[in-house]
Parts: C-alpha cells; structure tokens; sequence
C-alpha cells in the first residue's frame, strides 16, 4: 500500500495516566460482563455470605474465652457446642469460597473467550488504512497475550481486591463494635498502606507499560524474522538480527529488572514490618491499660479477636497491595485491546445496489491519500460487461490505488465509480465481496489442504472446487498430487511453486463465480511458461467474467479488449494492444519495447530509458 495512506495513531503502550487506564479496564470488564451478571452476583452473595461466616469465627473465640475458659467454667456441652458451631460455619465458608473460585473462574475464562473473538473479529473488519500502519506481530501479541488481561482483572479485580475489602470492612465493623479506641490504632495501617501502593505505582507503572511494549516488539520482530529467513540467511543478516533481537531483549530484561525491584522492596516486605509495628503498639497500649487497672478479665477475649482481626486487617491489604503488580500489567493490556476496539471498522453499506452484469464506469474520479496530493486525477473508464481490461503504468502512477477504490478497500468519492449502473457504496457490503474476485500478487494460502483453500470457509461442493481448479488450468497439478484435492500444501503453500499458487489463487476466485474478476500483477513473479497458463485461464473467460488486470508484465495484458495506461494519476493512453503500439513514441510502445529489451537481455537505448 501506498506510504502516503499511512496513519498516525497513539500508542497505548506508552505511559498513561492512572485514571485513563482505570476507565479503559472498566469499558473491557463491562463489554466483556455483560451475558455473565447472573453468575457475576451469584459468585459475589456467595463471597459476602463467606466472609460473613468468617468473621465469626473471632467473635466466638472472644465469647469462649470470655464466658467460660477465664472464669474457669467447665460446661463442657455449651463449649462443645460453640466450637462444632465455629466448625460448620467455617466448613460452610470454605465451600462457599470453592463455589465462588470456580464460578468466577468459569466467568473469567468465558469472557477471555468472547473479548478475544470479539477482539478477532473486530480486526478483520478494520479498513486497510489500518493495516497500512499495523505491526503483525503486536496485532498476534494484542489478540492472545493481551486479552488475558481480562482474565486477570476478573480474578485480581473481582476475587481479591473485592473479597480483601469485604473482609476489611467485616473486621473493621467487628472490631469497632468490641473496642473503638484499639480499632483506631489498627486502622493506621491503611493511609500507611495507600502511601506504599501510592510509591509503588509512580516506581513500577512506567516500567510495567514500557515491558508490555517491548514484548509487542520482540513478538513482531520473531514473526517478521521466521517470514523472511530465506532473505535474512541469503544476505547473512542472521547475527544482526540476532543482535537486534538481543538488545530488544537486554531492555525488556532492564525494564522487569525495576518492576521487580519495586515488588520485592515495597510489597511484601514492608507491609510485613508495618503489621508487626502494629501489633507491637497494640499489645503495649493493652498492656498499659491493664497497668492503669483498668482490665478486666472479658478484655483478654477482646485481645484475642483483635489480634486475629487484625490479620484479617493486615493480611487483606497484603493481598490487595500484592496483586498490584500484576493488576498493574493487566491494566496496561487491558488499554491495548480496549484502544484496538476503538479503532472504526471499515463501513459495511447495506444499500440495495446489486452486481448483475459487472459493467464499471469511472466518471471524473479523484483520490488523495491526503490533502494536496492527489494519486488520481480526472480519470475517466468504460468498462462493458465480459470486458478484459489491463491497467499498466510506471511505478508510481496510481495502478494499485485505482484498484483499491474499486475493491472498496477505500472509500471513493460518492458517484465516482459505479457499477451496472448503481454507485459501488450503494451496493451491500457481503453482495459485493460475493461478486468480485481478487488474485492478489502474492497469493496467500491457508497452511490447509488444497480443497480448503479453493473453498476458503465457503459452502461449496466438490463440483464447484473442480469446475474452479480446471477453469484456472491446475486441476491436473491437484489431482496428481498423493491425496489429490485433501493434499496439505504446507504453511504458506510451501509445496507449491510461485506459478502454482497464483494458478491456485485464480482458482480460489472462480470459485465463487464472480460477475468481476480483479488482477493485481498476477504474473510478475511467475515464469514465461506460467504466464501463458493464467492467460489461458483468463482468455476461457473472456465474455462471462469482466476482468481488470494491472499488470506490471505488459505481455499478461496483450490480448486485452481495453489497455489503459496511467502516468502521474492520469490516463495518458488507451486503446488495443496494436493501437497502442502504432501511436508514435507512445508511453507503452517504450515499456513494451524496453520490457522485450530486457526480455532479450539486450539494452535499450535512446529515450526507452526515460519509460
């Protein structure tokens, strides 16, 4: 695609504010929650229900020390009972906490389910523009790394953080009922807490994004290294990648290396000592308390339950300032698939137009990829039903763009191309892509039997697969090969030779028996006996199919009805093959003659160099 097209777009992998990534995760967790709110307030009653039941468990130890082991009674029934109540209640909150895992859990994977297909799905019906600008593989790293976010959020967001707080403000509403003055010693542990989580964020966020942008980077340069290894061992370009690969890798290692650092001083560390601390002041302002004279023997049952709430105190916000090293990368993920989402999708109309016969007509078209500097200008094109049509031109003159607006891979200006009569962007999106057919200069070919890539996902039969294969003259290739039509041709076709798969791709095209078939340099890379077959292959559908080939190998559209030539975005020349030739010193009698020139392995001369 043209490098003008190319469009600039933020990054989300960069640092962001915290608030924007909050609000980018909640619109994820909200698109991705909405089919699971049943089980969602299931899973949550029977979090509250737990940690309910949990927090009796002190309050009954308080009541047993209280009631009965410090005043040395002995009624063994009341003490048997209290402590099989504790039993069941805590029996009860364990399987109500196995009930929640796993139905949160079943949520969680759900939803990585249904955002990543939607993830998939959304980029598929994103406008080439897109595509101009995109890296393979960070789209790969956004579409499966990525979406794990979700499930991270889900069971950090959604098990932790909330079970952490509703244990909190059990044991803080506990321990405020038993003694208030004690329970505002222990809750100086939370400004304490936000200012650590407060610290760590401003040390780890920075980091945290910059490693999620640096694993994008490696993603896409192994990709882009296993695409092109026949180029990279053929110029020994392999140590240089590998260095590059290797100081890509040396900053994503530096990058953990201070995530880490940030974890292993101001997370567990620290919020240890702080409980300790705590506890240390708890007991020695109880202990001053029983010096006054002031205790008595129900306090020793309060110490009890405020030594264990305060675990539930302390170890909740443990929990809550512990996942933030991974709510923090899941955060950052989240922003990258929900701004993938944003992107807008190429428009689909849904107009009435319909293909019938395949009659194209340009009028007065103009297209600039941006403002002031047009690639095409004043073009106008007649092209009748079962018409063959070459499109030459030097590089550069507009060929590839002419035959994107008429894929609709950008939008034309309203009118300017019509097809049997109706504007192309009044035709229904899935009519038109049913109508047209498109063999691409680089074939592209599933890792998949050859039956599956002539069919490509269509519901077609065994008749229709063969009446293709034979049209575009490579039925008797496929059915010689070991398994005939179900052969496996490899990643990529690699069992196919160049020639072979865009005879194969002429194939997939006739498939779907297209009113238009559309050609982009589909002999440039094939040999001269090749070429001939896919010309055979167009010539037997001359006057069923209309057909637009560009053509960089002038002799592919020899036999053409109609050969226009472009130069600088304009028609310079139009005509038959002969007529073309007969127009003196003509642009395409100087590519023509200079291309049999190089055919001949002779040089031009004269002003053949100038075509």
């Amino acid at each position: 695609m043209p490098a003008d097209a190319a469009v600039s777009a933020a990054d989300p992998t960069m640092p962001r504010p915290r608030r924007a990534l909050l609000g980018d995760a909640a619109s994820l967790l909200l698109r991705a929650a909405a089919p699971e709110r049943r089980h969602m307030l299931q899973a949550i009653g029977w979090l509250l229900l737990a940690a309910g039941l949990e927090a009796l468990g002190p309050l009954a130890g308080k009541y047993l020390i209280d009631q009965y082991l410090v005043p040395r009674q002995g009624r063994w029934v009341e003490i048997g009972a209290l402590l099989l109540g504790a039993l069941v209640a805590g029996w009860v909150a364990s399987l109500l906490r196995y009930g929640q895992m796993v139905r949160l859990a079943g949520v969680a994977m759900r939803a990585v389910r249904r955002v990543r297909e939607q993830v998939y799905g959304h980029v598929l019906r994103l406008p080439m523009t897109f595509f101009d600008r995109a890296i393979t593989g960070q789209l790969v790293s956004r579409v499966t790394n990525d979406t794990e976010a979700v499930k991270t959020l889900y069971v950090q967001v959604l098990f932790v953080v909330l079970d952490s707080l509703i244990v909190l403000a059990g044991a803080t509403v506990a321990m405020l009922w038993l003694d208030w003055r004690l329970m505002l010693i222990v809750a100086t542990t939370a400004p304490a807490v936000a200012v650590i989580v407060t610290l760590y964020q401003r040390l780890s966020g920075p980091a945290v994004a910059r490693t999620r942008e640096l694993r994008s980077e490696l993603n896409a340069q192994m990709a882009e290294s296993i695409a092109g290894m026949p180029v990279l061992q053929a110029s020994n370009a392999t140590e240089r990648f590998r260095q590059r690969f290797a100081t890509l890798n040396e900053a994503h290692y530096g990058s953990r290396q201070v995530e880490l650092k940030a974890n292993a001083w101001l997370l567990r560390p620290v919020l240890d000592l702080l409980n300790v601390a705590i506890l240390a002041v708890l007991i020695w302002v109880f202990g001053l308390r029983g010096q006054g004279g002031a205790l008595g023997a129900v306090e020793v049952g309060i110490l009890y339950a405020f030594v264990n709430y305060m675990s539930r105190v302390v170890e909740p916000l443990i929990q809550i300032t512990m996942q933030f090293a991974q709510l923090q990368q899941a955060l950052v993920g989240a922003a990258r698939v929900h701004a993938l989402l944003k992107e807008a999708e190429a428009p689909r109309p849904a107009g009435p137009g319909r293909v019938t016969e395949g009659d194209i007509r340009i009028e007065d078209l103009d297209f600039a990829y941006q403002p002031g500097h047009p690639v095409l200008q004043g073009l106008h094109l007649n092209m009748a039903p079962g018409s063959f049509h070459g499109i030459v031109g030097h590089t550069g003159s507009g060929k590839t763009t002419l035959l994107s607006l008429l894929l609709r891979f950008y939008p034309a200006p309203a009118g300017a191309i019509r097809i049997d009569g109706t504007p192309v962007e009044a035709i229904a999106e899935d009519h038109f892509r049913d109508s047209i057919g498109l063999v691409p200069q680089d074939p592209f070919l599933l890792a998949a039997s050859a039956r599956e890539n002539i069919a490509m996902g269509r519901d077609l039969d065994d008749e229709a697969i063969v009446e293709a294969a034979r049209a575009a003259r490579v039925h008797d290739f496929i059915a010689a090969l070991e398994r005939g039509y179900d052969t496996p041709l490899g990643e990529g076709g690699a069992r196919l030779s160049v020639g072979q798969k865009q005879l194969l791709a002429i194939a997939r095209a006739l498939a779907g028996r297209p009113r238009i078939l559309f050609l982009d340099e589909a002999t440039s890379h094939i040999d001269s006996e090749t070429e001939q077959a896919v010309q055979r292959a167009l010539a037997g559908l001359r006057g069923r199919v209309t057909i637009v080939a560009i053509a960089h190998r002038l002799s592919t559209v020899r036999d053409a009805d109609r050969i226009v030539v472009l130069n600088h975005g304009r028609i310079a020349e139009r005509g038959t093959h002969d007529e073309l030739m007969n127009l003196q010193d003509g642009l395409y009698q100087r590519l023509y003659l200079l291309q049999q020139f190089q055919d001949d392995g002779e040089s031009p001369q004269g002003d053949l160099q100038d075509a």
